[in-house]
């Protein structure tokens, strides 16, 4: 099984190709998720939509709009509530939890490995065959 994130931006313009590629594939849909962190003194979060594995080939993709979209908890804001409209139009619920910055990490590979860590921790997407 070989999981990638494939970041789309950091949520601005791009939240609008993120909503697309859910629209597009929503029969492979398998997860929403909404990853809150403090970067730089600010309250942001990562958008992420993660697809059903490929049959064959065992890929299975995370679409990302990385740490530049307000924390909604704090800030109520349009780009999260495109978000959870296409959430709510496919019947899913966002799964949201707090996580470290990717500025801890030395490069952004290892941000990714150790979000790919806690999603498979978490049973939300599969273990490694």
């Amino acid at each position: 099984m070989i999981q990638r994130f494939i970041e789309l931006g950091e949520g601005y313009s791009d939240i609008y190709e993120l909503i697309e590629l859910t629209k597009a594939n929503k029969h492979r849909v398998s997860h929403l998720f909404a990853l809150h962190t403090t970067k730089d003194d600010k309250e942001v979060t990562s958008l992420i939509v993660a697809l059903q594995p490929t049959r064959p080939g065992d890929f299975q993709a995370l679409y990302i709009c990385r740490e530049g979209i307000p924390n909604p908890t704090f800030k109520k804001n349009k780009r999260f509530d495109l978000f959870q409209e296409v959430a709510s139009e496919l019947g899913k619920v966002i799964i949201q939890f707090d996580v470290q910055p990717s500025n801890t990490f030395a490069e952004k590979e290892l941000y990714y490995q150790y979000l790919i860590g806690i999603l498979r921790l978490n049973h939300y997407i599969p273990q490694m065959k």
